[in-house]
C-alpha cells in the first residue's frame, strides 16, 4: 500500500508542475499597461469563446463585461486591438474559472447550460446564475465562482 501511494503521490506531483514562465506565487501585475496588453488578446478570445458556448445575448455579455455601448462592444468583438482595462480583464478571468469548474463539474452540455437554467439555491433565489451575476457584478461572479470551486472540492 504504501508503494502504491508513493507511485500515486509521484504522478500528482508530476500533474501539478507549473509550465516554465509561470509564477502563481505572484499574480500578473495589472497596473502595468504592458502585462494588460499581453493578456488582453487570449481574455477577449476566451471571452467571445464562452460567450457563443453559453450562448450569451449581446447584450448580457456586454453587462457581465461591466457595461459597454453597443458600439465599443461591436467594434471590440471585430477588432480587439485595445487592451481590456484591469476591470474587464478580472471579469474575464473570473468567468474563465467559472467556465473551468462547470467544465470539471458536469457534461458539457450541462455545463454550457448552466448559467441559463433557473438555478434553486438560495443565493441564486430561483433565477438564473448569468441574472445573478449581471446584477450583481464582479462581486456576485466571485461568489458563484466560490460555489462552483467548493463544490468541486477547491480544487
Amino acid at each position: 500500500m504504501l508503494r502504491t501511494w508513493r507511485l500515486w503521490e509521484d504522478h500528482v506531483a508530476t500533474l501539478n508542475r507549473l509550465p516554465a514562465g509561470i509564477a502563481w506565487e505572484k499574480p500578473a501585475d495589472l497596473s502595468d499597461k504592458t502585462v494588460l496588453k499581453r493578456l488582453s488578446p487570449s481574455a477577449v478570445k476566451a471571452f467571445l469563446k464562452i460567450g457563443e458556448l453559453w450562448e450569451l445575448r449581446d447584450e448580457d455579455a456586454r453587462r457581465v463585461l461591466g457595461g459597454m455601448s453597443n458600439g465599443a462592444f461591436y467594434e471590440w468583438k471585430r477588432k480587439a486591438r485595445a487592451p481590456l482595462d484591469q476591470d474587464r480583464l478580472t471579469r474575464i478571468s473570473v468567468l474563465t474559472g467559472i467556465f473551468k469548474a462547470l467544465n470539471i463539474l458536469y457534461s458539457k452540455k450541462l455545463a454550457d447550460r448552466w448559467v441559463q437554467l433557473p438555478n434553486e439555491n438560495s443565493m441564486f433565489e430561483g433565477e438564473t446564475p448569468l441574472t445573478y451575476m449581471m446584477k450583481g457584478g464582479l462581486p456576485a461572479m466571485l461568489r458563484v465562482r466560490q460555489l462552483l470551486d467548493s463544490r468541486r472540492g477547491g480544487q
